[in-house]
């Protein structure tokens, strides 16, 4: 059976202290939860504040959108945002990055519908883009016949050529043809005079399935209005009509598509937002971006500043940082500022925070990228003039700045409660075993009190602490203390009693041999008889209990001699056989000397006692079995009957004084449980022992006495 001590079950109750990690963690996740609502409110809080600077400001948004009803992609052009000038060769390389960005123009696009029309006859990609003070405009496009410019030709029509449209921000239409001669730099022509326009500026290059075209002009040529086509001209010799692919109708003002560029004016509104750990957006109400300030790489809000992480200095933050954090962060994690965003289209802005602000609501949103490392905060909030909305402010943030302060919350929560937790289970297992120590102590000092036969042989040293243990101890002593003087008494009862019944027991044996002496009738006799009857069997008690006394005073007395036990019970079974004869002994004694200190005469009567029981108890017509033999430097005697076995739980106390198993049939003579108290005696004077079971057979017993045996 699985035993748990004091330590144990202190150290297995301490295992609840492992529970303060975890309301620890769950009260941070909980502060987590309301840092990033207190993110939600203060981010919503960015977006109002800088919705307010725009609020009611026609200015900024009348150039940008012209309030129209409806934004066509492909047709109203976006100018977006590059990060870099891009070099005018024809080779596209620069505009790599911008490909998802290119718009596909195919039959869709003709301004006279061909449904025979093929991608391969005509089609292109095309995007805008602004850097600094230039529009960029690029066109990739698939021809199946490219018809250049002739040298000596005056006109720029009677070939392939790209028309622009656009008004200027004085409100004047103006058209520029670009017919290029030849692969290389290339210039526009004012549609109207034939006349070179050298600020629009480009670089034509032909390809294996068509030609690509980069053009550039100062953006402040142009206005809202801009748009782009494609003249296709496959034989300069046949009547045929042109096609003619443009993003939309160069031929009306009023067809003409828009153009959203940036604004410069938002933009420096936006750049004193630049420090607000945000990545900020303006929006009009078609989706499309008006300006944008900061990256969502660094838009980790103002929960994170401060807690940059800093090189340990001292011992602890070294300690704590090489061994303690990897354990932290097998649970945590650490934000992540390398991860991928959703790229977003700036010229098509969506979200459902987004469309709730442009309906005039404040919304956010929570969304994870794409990666799963990071969770990214959006906050929209309308911008009003006259009562409509025009646009919306779009803030991001990730969570990374919460995140980041969690962590730190949880290193220190971590900290104090490993301390706590290291010096409670520690305080608690010295406690504990200072408990244990001294239960231990006093279950000695109460076992060495008492010897194995239960007598009180000593004292117990009670303590003067003023707890329960103290307590206990002084009730111990206490009770010590009077079972010894009981038991003391017991002891010397069988003496007292002998001594004092003596007298009582011989005036009666005295008065009993004179009535004796005189005659009797018939009656009077057998009452007589009876009493001597009596009389001699508590002479016989008294005896017996003279014995044991003088056995115990002798033992006290007595100077051990060495002597051999081989030939005492040699000498003591001799007598046995000549005194019972009609009793059959069998014998195996050992032949060789068994060396002894002690007294001989102790061991005599110690034999005495285990025939005399074994006689008693002993079936008719079976033998009594005694052996003799040497085992290492112990010597065995053993004495064994047929007859009835010993009761089940007796086996440890037959040797206690006053202990007996016979029953009424079986006293013939008086028996007080003396015998085989004298027996342990002698063994206890010999530093020897005895045992008492039941044979194999179960029907009869055997003793065992060891004796030590000295060198001789």
């Amino acid at each position: 059976m699985l035993r748990f001590g004091l330590r144990s079950k202190f150290i297995l109750l301490s295992c609840f202290l492992f529970l303060l990690p975890w309301l620890g963690y769950e009260y941070v996740w909980e502060m987590e939860k309301f840092l990033r609502q207190g993110q939600e409110k203060t981010l919503v809080g960015t977006t109002r504040a800088l919705a307010t600077a725009l609020h009611e400001r026609p200015a900024l948004f009348d150039e940008q959108t012209n309030f129209l009803d409806q934004v066509v992609k492909g047709r109203d052009l976006y100018a977006y945002n590059l990060k870099n000038p891009i070099q005018l060769d024809g080779k596209l390389n620069d505009w790599d990055s911008y490909q998802p960005l290119f718009w596909h123009y195919d039959k869709r696009y003709l301004q006279k519908t061909d449904n025979k029309h093929q991608a391969s006859d005509l089609s292109f990609d095309h995007m805008v883009g602004k850097f600094d003070n230039y529009l960029y405009a690029v066109f990739k496009v698939t021809d199946n016949t490219l018809i250049y410019r002739a040298k000596n030709s005056l006109s720029i029509t009677n070939n392939d050529y790209l028309q622009i449209g656009l008004k200027t921000p004085d409100g004047q239409f103006n058209t520029y043809i670009i017919a290029p001669r030849q692969d290389g730099w290339v210039n526009a022509f004012d549609a109207n005079t034939k006349a070179p326009f050298t600020k629009i500026q480009g670089y034509f290059e032909s390809t294996e399935s068509g030609y690509n075209v980069e053009l550039r002009f100062p953006i402040n040529m142009l206005g809202n209005k801009l748009g782009f086509a494609i003249v296709d001209v496959d034989n300069k010799e046949a009547l045929l009509e042109p096609k003619i692919m443009s993003t939309s109708n160069l031929n009306n003002p009023n067809d003409l598509g828009s153009v959203l560029v940036p604004s410069p004016e938002i933009s420096r509104i936006l750049k004193g937002m630049g420090h607000s750990g945000s990545r900020i957006w303006v929006v009009d109400n078609h989706h499309r971006v008006l300006a944008q300030s900061g990256t969502i790489q660094n838009a980790d809000g103002v929960w994170a500043d401060g807690l940059a992480n800093k090189a340990p200095e001292t011992w602890w933050q070294r300690f704590e940082q090489n061994y303690l954090h990897p354990i932290y962060y097998k649970i945590l994690t650490r934000p992540e500022n390398e991860f991928l965003d959703t790229l977003h289209d700036v010229a098509s802005m969506q979200g459902t925070h987004l469309a709730k602000a442009l309906k005039g609501q404040p919304a956010s949103s929570w969304r994870l990228t794409p990666d799963s490392k990071a969770v990214i905060l959006s906050a929209a909030y309308p911008i009003w003039i006259q009562d409509q909305v025009i646009g919306a402010v779009i803030a991001e943030e990730t969570t990374n700045g919460v995140r980041t302060l969690r962590n730190k919350s949880l290193e220190k929560l971590f900290n104090v409660i490993l301390a706590v937790m290291l010096i409670g289970t520690v305080t608690l297992f010295f406690f504990a075993s200072r408990i244990s120590n001294r239960i231990r102590r006093l279950r000695d000092t109460a076992e060495q009190a008492i010897d194995a036969q239960g007598r009180v042989t000593g004292s117990i040293n009670y303590s003067d602490a003023n707890d329960e243990i103290g307590d206990l101890s002084r009730s111990f002593s206490n009770i010590v203390s009077r079972l010894g003087g009981y038991t003391d008494y017991l002891e010397n009862m069988s003496s007292r009693l002998s001594h004092e019944l003596r007298t009582p027991v011989a005036v009666v044996r005295s008065s009993l041999e004179n009535l004796q002496s005189l005659p009797q009738n018939e009656l009077s006799q057998k009452y007589l008889d009876r009493a001597s009857e009596g009389v001699e069997r508590l002479g016989k008690i008294i005896t017996t209990m003279s014995e044991a006394t003088r056995l115990e005073q002798s033992i006290q007395s007595n100077e051990p001699e060495p002597f051999d036990l081989q030939k005492v019970i040699n000498g003591c079974m001799q007598g046995y056989q000549l005194t019972y004869p009609h009793q059959l002994f069998t014998l195996d004694v050992c032949q060789n000397k068994l060396p002894m200190q002690g007294a001989p005469e102790f061991i005599a009567q110690l034999l005495d006692k285990l025939i005399n029981n074994a006689l008693e108890f002993s079936e008719a017509n079976t033998a009594i079995n005694v052996g003799l033999k040497q085992s290492e430097n112990k010597a065995i005697l053993t004495v064994s009957n047929t007859g009835p076995a010993l009761p089940e739980g007796l086996t440890e106390h037959i040797f206690d004084s006053m202990v007996s198993v016979r029953s009424q049939q079986m006293q013939q003579q008086p028996h007080l449980g003396l015998g085989l108290y004298i027996v342990r005696l002698v063994c206890d004077y010999h530093k020897g022992s005895v045992t008492a079971q039941n044979n194999e057979q179960g029907d009869g017993v055997v003793f065992t006495v060891t004796l030590p045996l000295v060198n001789g």
